[in-house]
């Protein structure tokens, strides 16, 4: 069984850039998640003014926090049994291809779906989708990163 919430305590962010609120689905294949933009998010007050949206770059680290890192840290428990929060992670998005199809507007909620394409030597690579709450795709691409972990003080 998967705890979920072992895995978000592993994320390497904090408020204000952290995207992940609850994980609905892990395994070794697939990863879903979702996060609601709160309209309080201090990068709406300058993208656009008086229309605020989502700004891409955000939307893609969005999807990189749910499709690689989560996914990532799930991984490296199943490959390595590192499950007891004792390793420091060590993150970085290595490459990214992303296409956006409609906006996401503060107070959002928008789901992340992720499929592995692969995962070897700590890189991992992602096919991820974001869908809006009405289901429809907001942005789709390819993702990959290199992700592991380290003992505390090395």
């Amino acid at each position: 069984m998967v705890d979920k919430n072992k895995i978000l305590s592993r994320l390497p962010y904090s408020k204000p850039f952290h995207f992940v609120d609850e994980l609905s689905h892990v395994d070794e294949n697939s990863v879903e998640g979702t996060y609601t933009f709160k309209e309080t998010l201090d990068f709406y007050t300058g993208h656009f003014k008086d229309k605020p949206v989502t700004p891409g770059v955000i939307l893609t680290e969005c999807c990189a926090q749910i499709g690689l890192v989560c996914m990532g840290i799930h991984l490296l428990n199943q490959t390595l049994g590192q499950d007891d929060n004792k390793e420091e992670l060590q993150i970085g998005m290595s490459s990214s291809e992303m296409e956006f199809y409609l906006p996401v507007f503060p107070g959002e909620t928008i789901k992340v779906v992720a499929e592995k394409e692969y995962f070897r030597f700590n890189k991992l690579k992602c096919k991820v989708k974001m869908f809006n709450a009405e289901q429809k795709l907001v942005c789709k691409g390819i993702l990959a990163g290199m992700i592991k972990a380290e003992a505390h003080g090395k």
